[in-house]
Parts: C-alpha cells; sequence; structure tokens
C-alpha cells in the first residue's frame, strides 16, 4: 500500500483555484464549519456542495486534494502548533515588552509562567480533604489523635506538677502560685461538682 502512495504522489494533480480554496478554508476553520460551508465558500454551488466536500476529502476520489489537506495542516501545526522551546520564547518576548511599557504584573505573570513551564522552578501542590470527623469510627479519630501528638509533641511540653492539698478555709495565701482546685473552689461556693 505504502508502494502504491509513493507512486500517487509522483502523478498527483494540480489543485484547481477552487480545490486550494477549499483545501485552505477547510483546514484553517477546522471544527469551525462544516465540509459543506468550507465547499461553499471555496466556490461549489450550495446545491452540491455535500457531495463536492465529501470528494474532495476521500482519497479515491481526490487523493492529490487530500494530500494538499495533510500538507497544509502539517504548515500550520508547524506554524501555530504549540512548541516547548518557541513557548519559552514567546513568554520573554511578552516579558520584555511587558517590562520596556512598565507593566510589571504582566511581565512577572510572564515569568512565572515560564518558570512554570521549565518544571522545576514552580511546583505546585494542593491537597484535597473529603469528608468530616463526624464520619470517621472511633477508632479512625483515636488513631489520628495520636498521629497529631506524636507529630506535636517535641513542640508541647507538659510536666506533672503535684499540688499540696492545704487544710485552711480561708483559701489560698496570694503570692504562693498555687491554685485551689474546682471542688475546693465548689464549696466556697455552696454549689455540689
Amino acid at each position: 500500500m505504502e508502494n502504491q502512495l509513493v507512486g500517487r504522489k509522483k502523478r498527483l494533480k494540480k489543485l484547481t483555484r477552487r480545490q486550494e480554496k477549499f483545501v485552505k478554508e477547510f483546514v484553517s476553520n477546522d471544527g469551525l464549519m462544516t465540509m459543506r460551508e468550507a465547499a461553499i465558500r471555496a466556490g461549489y454551488p450550495a446545491a452540491s456542495a455535500h457531495t463536492r466536500a465529501y470528494e474532495l476529502t476521500n482519497e479515491r476520489h481526490c487523493p492529490h486534494v487530500v494530500a494538499e489537506i495533510k500538507r497544509y495542516r502539517a504548515e500550520l501545526d508547524e506554524k501555530y502548533g504549540v512548541q516547548y522551546k518557541r513557548h519559552i520564547r514567546d513568554l520573554q518576548i511578552i516579558r520584555d515588552k511587558a517590562m520596556e511599557n512598565g507593566a510589571y504584573s504582566a511581565a512577572v505573570q510572564a515569568e512565572y509562567r515560564r518558570g512554570q513551564a521549565q518544571g522545576d522552578i514552580y511546583v505546585s501542590k494542593s491537597e484535597v480533604r473529603h469528608g468530616s470527623i463526624d464520619q470517621m469510627s472511633r477508632e479512625d479519630v483515636e488513631k489520628e489523635l495520636e498521629r497529631i501528638r506524636q507529630d506535636f509533641e517535641p513542640t508541647i511540653e507538659l510536666k506533672a506538677v503535684e499540688v499540696p492539698e492545704q487544710d485552711s478555709n480561708d483559701g489560698i495565701e496570694p503570692g504562693s502560685g498555687v491554685v485551689e482546685s474546682n471542688k475546693r473552689r465548689s464549696k466556697k461556693n455552696g454549689k455540689k461538682n
């Protein structure tokens, strides 16, 4: 099959003006219009445009037109396609022009995007968690609390200090630094704990 195509390519006919116009309309407006609309814009009658469009895009009927469609698509991809080096260069040009015009915010954004395109300068990290503590089992909550304790234990220093009980009903002497217990406080206020 490949050999047949190579032989055909050597004998491809030259495109007519309408066929050239069809190729340009069809490829440059790819996805924006139907093949029929491209045929009408190329000058084919509306009544037969659907049939003409089918024939022009069928390799059996018009292999020279199909080959030109492929060639023109490749040309446009080369010219307008996104390529890494061109992308970086264009962002640099945008940055430089923005700096010249005093548009510093645009210049910073262009430089930021260049860094993102590089891949290892700016790293975007986000963490999305779903659910709540209400949806966790008691065991899961206890595990999570233990993990949090272990993670933050070095930063929290708690020391147990024994507080001696005092027999005095008057309370604690001012300036002693000892706080009376809730039980004793409740008795003073006449409430039961």
